[in-house]
């Protein structure tokens, strides 16, 4: 099914290791595709429930993140919104999946709510203060970037990587572990 505006939203703190994943995964898309008019991707972090806003303006909201589930490292769950409102009652360990879950069955009640799909993987670690990914992790973001990539494809929109240019996620985090003034001047 093609939507006219689909928002691509990686969320998760880049501060507690493989918390971060999701901006990292979203990051990487936006650096190696051509992204369309229709798609906005964001960098979500920790912005919580003022990401509440893309579920009513977007057709369409898919967002990438790490999952608490009892699964080895790197296991990777599609999920939509209402199979995770059926799961409610499932304890969420993280403040993104409690938020996250909140935010639908709060949403779910607006008639003008979009169609909202999870992709996370399970982590190794979201507890150690270090910007990076584990080499658990690090070794499982092409599945979760071709997740994700699916998903799209799904929703109607088939990226193209970029020729003239590769950046790898090691370039991704080492950019926001340590960003540059120049960066920062770049996007003003």
């Amino acid at each position: 099914m093609a939507y006219e505006k689909i928002a691509l939203i990686g969320i998760g703190n880049i501060m507690f290791h493989d918390e971060g994943l999701g901006a990292y995964a979203v990051k990487y898309i936006e650096e190696n595709y051509h992204i369309p008019e229709n798609l906005t991707i964001v960098e979500g972090g920790t912005l919580g429930f003022t990401l509440m806003t893309y579920y009513q303006e977007y057709d369409k909201v898919i967002i990438v993140g790490t999952a608490s589930k009892n699964a080895p490292v790197g296991t990777i769950f599609s999920e939509s919104s209402e199979e995770v409102l059926n799961n409610s009652s499932i304890i969420r360990n993280t403040a993104n999946e409690v938020e996250i879950t909140m935010m639908l069955e709060i949403c779910s009640f607006h008639e003008d709510m979009g169609e909202v799909q999870l992709i996370t993987m399970v982590p190794e670690d979201i507890i150690d203060v270090c910007n990076g990914l584990t080499s658990s992790v690090l070794g499982n973001m092409p599945k979760l970037v071709d997740a994700t990539l699916k998903e799209l494809k799904d929703s109607g929109i088939s990226l193209k990587r970029t020729v003239d240019k590769r950046v790898s996620f090691e370039s991704i985090i080492d950019a926001y572990a340590n960003p540059k003034m120049e960066d920062y001047n770049n996007m003003t």
